[in-house]
């Protein structure tokens, strides 16, 4: 059968894809240019997108292309990956593990959206061109559009990355300040007890002392919001990526900032009814905890002039006051 050769070429992609994703980069022996790394990258995901196109013209109508062409076809696909991934591993760790991250993950893309490709080609009928096939070639182009939006440098990829958790909190913020409104039933809206008419089950709905504790933990969330905000603001103004001290910082504070946004999303699982307040106790003090880190690694970060100093304090006592009302509020559980 002449689509042999994609077999082959669809094995040799999975192996790409394994190594891709545990693989670790060289350090490279010669000097790291940042430029030349991107026109490079840029290059090679053009010459892929242009190898999926063939690729998929050349099964999109009769005839099927001969043995001959088909080995042909597939050796400038796995060629173009192989260019693709070996580019990648020019990144140095050195570079940021943010940026890295990044690219890894747009790497990875392209390599997948192939793989999805010569899946559509092998699996359709012979001579016809399937919906599927249509959906991956475009797939692949997408996917290699990217590399024209990733960051440039690591305090780019600090800067996404942190607008991206910033976003995520935003939203948990806003659907508990929803289901806190005054009056509203939490679960108003999927139980409904026809024959009763109402309900009184205490595990439904908020006590007034609930309440009252989850104010607080509203401050926390909110501090959340309030903390990732500034300190997107300070890396977008004083953030560089000129030396590894501050590209190690830039990474140190993209780390910790990753954990805000699921310990909000704990918490907020957490307040729930019915409100166990010693889960939420500890779920508030796992929040501030993280939040307390964030703001003591960017305020010994070169992100934070004492111009900033301002408002890593203040956020610190807003932390501090939340949880120790959460602690009162909680006092009798212990």
């Amino acid at each position: 059968e002449a689509r042999e050769p994609l077999r082959d070429v669809r094995g040799a992609l999975r192996a790409v894809l394994v190594r891709l994703r545990e693989g670790e980069p060289g350090e490279g022996r010669e000097p790291f240019e940042l430029p030349r790394f991107w026109d490079a990258l840029g290059q090679t995901f053009q010459v892929t997108s242009q190898e999926a196109t063939k690729l998929s013209l050349a099964f999109s109508r009769p005839p099927l292309p001969s043995a001959e062409d088909c080995q042909k076809l597939s050796e400038d696909v796995q060629k173009a990956i192989l260019a693709v991934a070996t580019v990648y591993y020019w990144l140095p760790k050195g570079q940021g593990t943010t940026l890295r991250k990044m690219v890894r993950d747009a790497t990875t893309e392209v390599v997948e959206g192939m793989i999805q490709l010569t899946d559509a080609i092998l699996n359709a009928p012979v001579e016809s061109l399937s919906q599927e096939q249509l959906i991956s070639t475009g797939g692949v182009w997408e996917a290699c559009e990217q590399v024209s939006n990733l960051p440039r440098d690591n305090q780019a990829a600090v800067v996404s990355a942190l607008a991206a958790c910033l976003g995520v909190v935003k939203d948990a913020v806003e659907e508990m300040e929803h289901a806190l409104v005054e009056g509203q039933d939490p679960y108003g809206d999927i139980m409904e007890d026809e024959e009763l008419g109402f309900r009184g089950n205490r595990d439904t709905y908020w006590s007034e002392a609930d309440r009252q504790l989850l104010s607080s933990c509203m401050g926390l969330m909110k501090a959340s919001k309030a903390c990732l905000k500034k300190v997107l603001a300070a890396v977008k103004s004083h953030g560089k990526a000129d030396s590894p001290e501050q590209i190690a910082q830039l990474d140190d504070l993209a780390d910790i900032a990753n954990e805000i946004s699921p310990s909000v999303d704990e918490l907020a699982l957490s307040m729930y009814p019915p409100v166990n307040p010693l889960a939420v106790r500890l779920n508030a003090a796992k929040l501030a905890s993280v939040l307390k880190k964030v703001l003591e690694i960017a305020k010994t970060s070169h992100v934070c002039p004492p111009s900033e100093e301002g408002w890593v304090q203040f956020l610190t006592g807003a932390v501090d006051h939340n949880m120790n009302k959460v602690k009162n509020f909680t006092q009798g559980q212990l």
